[in-house]
């Protein structure tokens, strides 16, 4: 016979019930506060921007929108990348492996992993 740490021959299905009912709005609840959690987190996080914002003598709001020309951008991505181009030194794309002379290294050799006795 196999024991449990409860007991579950003596329950009532009135007790078995309420625990279910009990569970489930347990788990209803915290997912609806996550739901209200989540509405509110950009709200908290853009707090402080919006303040600093309006303490920074004309009072603007952190959430209005430049347009920028689709031009602008792309001048300003070629420029970019124009220059960052011209820092690099052209090199040649070929690469060279040279053989070392010296062919023995202790962590290859196979002494170590063979006897492996505690001293």
């Amino acid at each position: 016979m196999m024991t449990f740490l409860i007991n579950v021959e003596n329950w009532e299905w009135s007790d078995i019930f309420t625990i279910t009912l009990v569970g489930y709005s347990v788990v209803f609840l915290v997912l609806v506060l996550l739901i209200y959690v989540y509405k509110l987190m950009p709200v908290v996080l853009n707090y402080k921007k919006r303040k600093s914002v309006e303490l920074g003598g004309a009072k603007m709001k952190g959430t209005e929108a430049h347009y920028v020309a689709g031009e602008v951008n792309a001048a300003i991505a070629m420029s970019l990348i124009l220059y960052f181009n011209e820092q690099h030194d052209d090199e040649s794309n070929v690469i060279t492996i040279k053989r070392v002379a010296r062919t023995y290294s202790p962590w290859s050799s196979k002494i170590y992993s063979v006897n492996n006795v505690l001293r």
